[in-house]
């Protein structure tokens, strides 16, 4: 895929299925806009960034109950040993699938909460708009 796509496009899209994991922030900073764009320069095929991002927001996600609640993910280097990790072992398609089974409540509700927060946005920047025009009057 990388052959076929410009670097703002991998990036993109890499910062596009970053933010709809479970415990990443609803928005991607420069420096994960930064780090998209090095898996390109690396020449990391947009799978491999996928498995990575699946088995490690898993791991992330899925715990027992005796276990501790991991911390938030605040950037995507957190997922780098992952990829590198991907990038040795070359992992089964179909466990990542069946992970990726898995993940999809988790990633349902970071969807829904990233719907929440662009409704939220769109009323507040046409708020921001209104009052604006109204202060002109």
């Amino acid at each position: 895929m990388i052959a076929t796509c410009s670097r703002q496009l991998y990036a993109d899209v890499v910062l596009k299925h970053y933010v709809r994991l479970p415990g990443t922030p609803l928005r991607a900073s420069r420096r994960d806009r930064v780090l998209a764009a090095a898996f390109y320069d690396r020449g990391i095929p947009l799978p491999v960034v996928w498995a990575a991002f699946v088995i490690a927001a898993a791991r992330w996600a899925i715990r027992r109950p005796q276990q501790r609640r991991l911390e938030k993910i605040r950037t995507l280097y957190y997922f780098v040993p992952a990829v590198d990790e991907m990038l040795a072992i070359k992992p089964d398609p179909g466990y990542v699938h069946y992970l990726a089974e898995k993940l999809r409540p988790f990633v349902v509700e970071k969807e829904r909460l990233l719907a929440a927060a662009a409704t939220s946005s769109n009323q507040c920047s046409g708020t921001r708009q209104n009052s604006a025009v109204s202060h002109r009057r």
